[in-house]
């Protein structure tokens, strides 16, 4: 886990190694002060003994000096330290969230269908930015503190072996009142990143889906749903919250007690009461040691604090970061698509490896280049499933789609993915305007070319008639355009891919019968190599195809125009029945676009 996590450093290694480094000098300093104060401490002990004693005022004056001198350099170092700890820890979370996202990029569909989008945007922020402050303690702290522990043991063994006892005593307890709350502690951080998921979830539907929510006065019901989800995230955080808290008061007594022993069992030993030989200084210099080694102890239970609230938050990254694409690349990708045909060859698909159910079996199709294919079903007879598979969005379980003769597991991803365009049946917008989003199709194209793809897309007129036309803002999503106008601009982006392949997912729905015939007719017009295939659940929309597909339950019922097709599909001539009421459908004429 942390091998995958300690990747994303990598330009900010050298302040993630200086800061340590720094913070050992400051460590040091803290060690050196006391040390240098006995000297002092004793002078004036001296003198309070001895009223006719000469204190040495050179001694006192280098060693005042020199306790300044280290106190400015421990003042650097920390200075210093806090610096580079940020730089440091800014830095990876940074790096953390750009290798995330970059790996997000590479998924397949079916990678992406273990995750939820609340789940993966809560993996981007909340848990960086709890892995961001455990690495910035860390690198600060987790080096500090055991130096500091260690050196003012070893100090406190120079001055009176005995305390030292009293002082490992003392952190070998807070060690283990730590250790026992971090254990119990970590489940309930776990369960609680999974509430913050669910959270997510509820924000993400309403926001998505207000319109609905509104429309179907729904409000009180969606605020019930989000004070369940944060009464959960609150019920583990508080449960978690407990435990800490117990943590805090129980180390807090364990210091005061172990300091109340070190003055009694210094004062009985400078009183000569007991074995031990210490003085005051030595007695003030063991005060401040021991404060010193025990919070140091403190300093490490924060950071294992931090950790153990990190744990969780750092699996589900690695879960991120690690996930691999299920759509391998091909040892020697073929760049360049020789034309739109298309090949189903005994083609079976299931969504999960593991499961049994396939959404499609045994398809067997071929799709000549230029062609116009409709294809028609009932819900979920597998239509989009069928698509998706083209560009590669899903690879099949059995069998091979072939593009241009290449199986399309042997192309570069990119490449097949170009020469393929999508016009999905839910239509996405992005914020900004209206070129900017047709550019998506070619991020280089004229406004000349804009306007041809707009044209054949039926929505030049009504850009033109928004106000800057071109450079009109749709906002978030396109929420200032209508269904219909938001479908036409996503064809027009998906011409300008100027594609060997265009896949129309029911695109066309919610433009009406005219618009949906001129839309085909400039296709046919101004693409007549690319080969189109049009999802549609009106037959006007497909009945002048070159072809028509069938699909029933996941399997190809029947291929052929719509005149053949009337006279043998009897699902085809009961849904064409449907919507024209029956008319002319034995003689399987019909009228265009009724």
């Amino acid at each position: 886990m942390l091998k995958t996590l300690l990747k994303s450093v990598r330009e900010y290694k050298l302040p993630s190694i200086l800061c340590p480094i720094v913070m050992v000098g400051e460590a040091a300093m803290e060690i050196v002060i006391p040390y240098l104060m006995t000297f002092v401490i004793g002078e004036l002990e001296l003198l309070a003994e001895s009223p006719e004693y000469s204190v040495n005022i050179t001694r006192i004056a280098v060693c005042s000096s020199l306790m300044v001198v280290c106190a400015l350099f421990a003042l650097f170092c920390g200075v210093w330290g806090g610096k580079l700890s940020a730089k440091a820890s800014c830095g990876f979370a940074r790096n953390l969230r750009a290798d995330m996202y970059d790996n997000i990029q590479t998924y397949s569909f079916a990678n992406i269908d273990n995750y939820s989008t609340a789940s993966l945007i809560t993996r981007v922020t909340t848990d960086v930015n709890n892995v961001q402050n455990a690495y910035q303690m860390c690198i600060r702290m987790l080096v500090r503190a055991p130096i500091l522990f260690i050196s003012s043991v070893v100090m406190t063994c120079l001055i009176e072996p005995q305390m030292a006892l009293v002082f490992v005593g003392g952190a070998v307890m807070l060690g283990l009142i730590v250790f026992v709350c971090l254990i119990k502690v970590a489940p309930h951080f776990k369960m609680m990143f999974k509430k913050y998921d669910g959270l997510n979830s509820v924000v993400q539907e309403n926001l998505t889906a207000v319109r609905v929510v509104k429309s179907y006065v729904r409000e009180e019901k969606e605020i019930g749903k989000m004070q369940t989800a944060t009464e959960e995230v609150y019920k583990y955080s508080v449960k978690a919250e407990k435990i800490l808290t117990f943590m805090m008061p129980c180390v807090s007594l364990v210091m005061y007690a172990v300091i109340i022993v070190i003055w009694t069992l210094g004062s009985n030993m400078a009183a000569g009461n007991v074995f031990g030989n210490v003085n005051a200084a030595d007695l003030q210099t063991l005060n401040i040691y021991a404060m010193q080694i025990l919070s140091g102890v403190m300093m490490v239970a924060m950071c294992l604090n931090m950790i153990s609230l990190s744990k969780g938050s750092m699996d589900r990254i690695c879960e991120v970061l690690e996930e691999r694409t299920t759509l391998p690349k091909a040892g020697e990708p073929v760049t360049q698509i020789k034309d739109g045909g298309v090949t189903f060859e005994n083609v079976d698909f299931a969504y999960s490896q593991k499961s049994d159910v396939r959404v499609l079996t045994g398809v067997n199709l071929s799709i000549c280049a230029g062609e116009t294919v409709g294809i028609i079903g009932a819900t979920g007879s597998g239509k989009t499933s069928l698509v998706s598979l083209i560009p590669r969005l899903y690879d099949v379980s059995k069998g091979s789609v072939k593009v241009g003769g290449v199986d399309v597991r042997d192309y570069d991803m990119d490449v097949l993915r170009g020469g393929v365009a999508m016009v999905l049946q839910k239509n996405v917008l992005f914020s900004g305007s209206v070129a900017e989003n047709l550019r998506w199709g070619d991020e280089n194209a004229t406004e000349e070319e804009l306007r041809l793809a707009a044209r054949q897309a039926c929505a030049e007129e009504f850009i033109d008639a928004l106000p800057g036309g071109f450079g009109y803002d749709l906002g978030q999503g396109g929420v200032n355009v209508s269904g219909g106008q938001k479908q036409r601009l996503c064809i027009a982006r998906a011409l300008l891919k100027k594609p060997k392949i265009i896949i129309f997912d029911d695109s066309t729905s919610a433009v009406d019968t005219k618009t949906d015939a001129l839309i085909r007719e400039s296709l046919r017009k101004h693409a007549p190599e690319t080969t189109k295939i049009i999802i549609a659940q009106r037959i006007a929309s497909v009945q002048d195809a070159d072809k028509i597909i069938v699909l029933s339950e996941g399997e190809v019922s029947a291929v052929g125009t719509h005149d053949e097709l009337l006279k043998t599909s009897a699902i085809y001539r009961e849904v064409y029945e449907s919507q024209t009421g029956g008319e002319n459908a034995a003689g399987g004429e019909n009228d265009g676009d009724e």
